[in-house]
């Protein structure tokens, strides 16, 4: 997830994610436009203690980060080895609104989150901005950033000049399904209605990534639809939790419970199954489309190690890096160079679509249509009251 959800782990690459492979409810959902809760970041920052304080504290997506194999260290570690930098990462983002409940106290009244990064999708990402949580970098020390930034990332409405966002990766939305218990799903409209499923799959909680795909169904663009079509989509979703066909809404812990046969399909991001060990998972492009999204490198206020955050962007765009641990994670890489740099570590993903996607790819993947305040509440407490009731 590595994932408003994504703006999904989750407005970034254009296109139409084509095919290629109650009031309890609005009450936890993010309050963005009360008074009081937005700021100036230059005015909620702390003193940055990275020149004699050699740490950095970050929360992320799970499986997101390749690891020590026996015989090479891994990104982080070669990140602290070089810069003499200590990072203590925690992979506990997994779900974009979870991870909001979880600062937004803290972040709402400029107080510390106790962390100097968090990788959030581009909806949640473009929201912490626009209220003033989150720090703007600075350009001249993550100059990797703006040279090595694909163009389809470079200029996303939220954050125009990157000022003060890093895609970590980018991916896509679609199917996974355990060959050894069920037989290929090749849509998603099989995966609400086949009857063999009934009962055993999951989808996901990210709004968007879910409420697009189900709009694909029927042939509705999530970039741009009515309110006739959204409610159409809900609808359809509410059906499906009503005949009893899905048994889980989750964050990123589906792939457990694939892996475990507790489901048997399911609503996946791309990473997850070729990252999973199990030749058992499948992931499959529906035939209706995708959704594509971006997970991107934030600094909170009061952050306390700033110009170490900032080096950790600078370090992952290098293409070197950027390609290592893109072969570790298999998501879109936003990092120009890491394709070339990838013949050297493993010449089987430099063309990996996974990785690194063809304009033909690009071309037809759809991102979620932005939303307004209004909109926001609106859509993600119909989703809410759908998936938790």
């Amino acid at each position: 997830m590595p994932g408003d959800s994504r703006i999904g782990r989750r407005t970034i690459l254009k296109g139409a994610a084509g095919a290629v492979f109650g009031l309890g409810s609005v009450a936890v959902l993010p309050v963005f436009g009360q008074g009081g809760k937005k700021q100036d970041p230059a005015q909620c920052r702390a003193d940055d203690e990275s020149a004699r304080d050699k740490r950095l504290v970050i929360s992320n997506w799970p499986e997101y980060l390749d690891e020590d194999d026996g015989k090479n260290l891994s990104t982080l570690h070669l990140f602290e080895k070089k810069t003499g930098i200590k990072v203590s990462y925690t992979d506990d983002v997994n779900d974009n609104i979870e991870f909001f409940g979880k600062v937004k106290n803290q972040l709402g009244s400029c107080q510390s989150s106790k962390r100097d990064m968090f990788m959030l999708t581009d909806w949640m990402a473009a929201r912490m901005i626009q209220v003033g949580w989150i720090q703007e970098l600075d350009k001249t020390k993550v100059p990797n950033l703006h040279a090595n930034l694909i163009d389809s990332l470079a200029h996303v409405g939220w954050d125009p000049n990157r000022e003060y966002s890093a895609p970590w990766q980018s991916g896509l939305t679609g199917i996974a399904y355990n060959k050894k218990k069920v037989k290929e799903v090749r849509t998603f409209e099989e995966l609400l209605t086949r009857p063999d499923l009934r009962g055993r799959i999951s989808l996901l909680t990210e709004m968007r990534d879910t409420m697009g795909l189900i709009m694909l169904i029927d042939g509705t663009d999530p970039s741009r639809f009515t309110q006739a079509q959204w409610d159409k989509a809900l609808e359809r979703l509410r059906k499906a939790r009503h005949d009893g066909q899905v048994r889980a809404f989750t964050g990123n812990e589906y792939i457990q419970d694939l892996a475990a046969g507790n489901v048997v399909a399911c609503e996946a991001w791309s990473g997850d199954v070729a990252n999973a060990g199990n030749d058992d998972l499948v992931f499959v492009p529906p035939e209706e489309g995708m959704m594509i999204w971006a997970d991107n490198m934030l600094i909170p206020n009061l952050a306390t190690h700033t110009a170490n955050a900032e080096r950790w962007i600078d370090y992952y765009y290098d293409p070197e890096v950027a390609a290592k641990l893109a072969d570790y994670n298999q998501y879109i890489c936003p990092v120009k160079g890491a394709q070339q740099a990838m013949e050297k570590i493993d010449p089987d993903n430099v063309d990996n679509e996974l990785i690194f996607p063809t304009e033909k790819t690009l071309s037809v993947t759809h991102s979620f249509m932005a939303l307004s305040e209004d909109q926001i509440r609106s859509y993600e407490g119909d989703f809410a009251d759908v998936t938790g009731g």
